[in-house]
C-alpha cells in the first residue's frame, strides 16, 4: 500500500537546490554525511559513538522522556488525554548515554528519548567538525541532536523544511503529503506531544476499526529505512512518524525556513480563523474562503491597482507596517 521515498546518490548542492527543493518531495539522499567523524565513530560501536560525544558534550540538562517497557516505544498520551503514558525528565547527554548504554541486551527495554537539544547548547563544537554540504554554514537555521532506542514517534508535521541526517543506528520513516490530515486522526491542537500537533494512530500496527480513514492515508504513504551516514530531505508540513530500529540510534535535523527573518508560524491564523470562523454558517464560511483565497492564497498580486503608499498591510513588509499589523490582531482580540 506504501511506496518508497525516492533514492538519490552523490548529491551536491546545485542539484539539491535545483531539482530536489523544488519538487517539494521527500528524498533519501544516500551517503550524504557518511563521511562525518561522529558517522565513522558510530561505525566503531556504541562505546565509540558515546566517547565522541561526551567528549564535546556540555553539562547542560536537557528534557528527555522515559517510557516503561509495556508501551513497546510509543510515546503518547494517556487514555484520558489528562498526561502524557510517559515521564518527562532533565538528563544531561552524558547522563542519556549511560542509560541508553545500560540498557543493551535486554529484552525489554525502557524507552529512552531526548528530541530537538541545540548542537550549539548542548554539542557547540558539532557543526564545525560535520559540515553540511548543502546549506550555508552561516544561515539561518536550528540544528538539533536526537538521541534513543527503539522509540516510536508518532506522525506529525514540522513547519522548517528538514534534512534529516542518521548518524548512528537505523531509522524508518513514513511519511504522509499534508493533504491527508483528515485520514491521520489528529489529536489535539493545543495539547501536543512537542509543540506539534500528532496523529493517533499507531503507523505499525493501526487500529481500522479504530481509524479506518488511515488505510486511505497508508495509500498515499511513502517510506524510507536510513543507515547511518544518510539523509532524509523532508519538505515543510510534510507529516512523519520515525522508528528508531538499533539499541542505540541518533540523528541531526537542520530545520530552516526560506520565510523572511521574523516570520511568525501560520498556526497561529489557524487557532485565530477557528476562532473567528468555527461559529459561522457554512454560506459565510465559503464567502471567506474566497477572501482567503484572494488576499492570502493568491496567485497575482491583491494589491497591484493600488498605489504603493496606499496598500496598507498587504503592501511593503517594513518594520511599521509589521507592527500595525500585529496591533490590528491585538486589538481583535479585545
Amino acid at each position: 500500500m506504501t511506496s518508497s521515498v525516492p533514492e538519490y546518490y552523490e548529491i551536491d548542492r546545485a542539484r539539491f537546490e535545483a531539482e530536489i527543493v523544488p519538487a517539494g518531495r521527500p528524498a533519501v539522499l544516500r551517503g550524504l554525511v557518511a563521511d562525518w567523524p561522529i558517522v565513522t565513530a558510530a561505525r566503531e560501536g556504541a562505546e565509540a559513538l558515546a566517547a565522541y560525544l561526551r567528549a564535546r558534550a556540555t553539562d547542560e540538562p536537557a528534557e528527555a522522556w522515559f517510557g516503561d517497557p509495556a508501551i513497546d516505544g510509543r510515546f503518547g498520551f494517556s487514555e484520558d488525554f489528562e498526561g502524557y503514558n510517559h515521564d518527562r525528565r532533565l538528563a544531561t547527554i552524558d547522563q542519556l548515554l549511560d542509560l541508553l548504554l545500560r540498557q543493551r541486551g535486554s529484552a525489554s527495554p525502557f524507552a529512552i528519548y531526548a528530541g530537538a537539544l541545540p548542537v550549539a547548547k548542548h554539542v557547540p563544537g558539532f557543526r564545525a567538525e560535520n559540515a553540511m554540504p548543502l546549506l550555508d554554514a552561516d544561515g539561518r537555521m536550528l540544528v538539533s541532536l536526537w538521541l534513543g532506542n527503539r522509540t516510536k514517534t508518532a506522525a506529525h508535521w514540522d513547519l522548517p523544511q528538514n534534512l534529516a541526517c542518521v548518524v548512528a543506528g537505523r531509522r524508518r520513516f513514513t511519511l504522509f503529503p499534508t493533504d491527508q490530515v483528515a485520514n491521520l486522526y489528529v489529536g489535539p491542537l493545543d495539547l501536543t506531544l512537542a509543540g506539534q500537533p500528532s496523529s493517533l494512530v499507531d503507523v505499525d500496527a493501526p487500529d481500522f476499526a479504530r481509524h479506518p480513514k488511515f488505510a486511505a492515508a497508508l495509500e498515499q504513504a511513502q517510506v524510507a529505512e536510513l543507515e547511518p551516514g544518510d539523509v532524509l530531505y523532508m519538505p515543510s508540513l510534510w507529516w512523519h512518524a520515525v522508528r528508531g530500529l538499533d539499541e542505540i540510534g541518533a540523528m541531526v535535523n537542520y530545520w530552516w525556513r526560506d520565510a523572511p527573518a521574523g516570520t511568525t508560524t501560520p498556526l497561529s491564523a489557524l487557532y485565530h480563523a477557528i476562532l473567528t470562523l468555527g461559529p459561522v454558517p457554512q454560506r459565510e464560511r465559503e464567502a471567506w474562503r474566497a477572501m482567503f483565497d484572494h488576499y492570502v492564497f493568491h496567485a497575482a498580486d491583491p494589491v497591484a491597482h493600488l498605489p504603493p503608499d496606499a496598500r496598507g498591510v498587504l503592501g511593503e513588509r517594513t518594520p511599521g507596517m509589521l507592527a500595525r499589523l500585529k496591533d490590528l490582531i491585538a486589538r481583535s482580540l479585545r
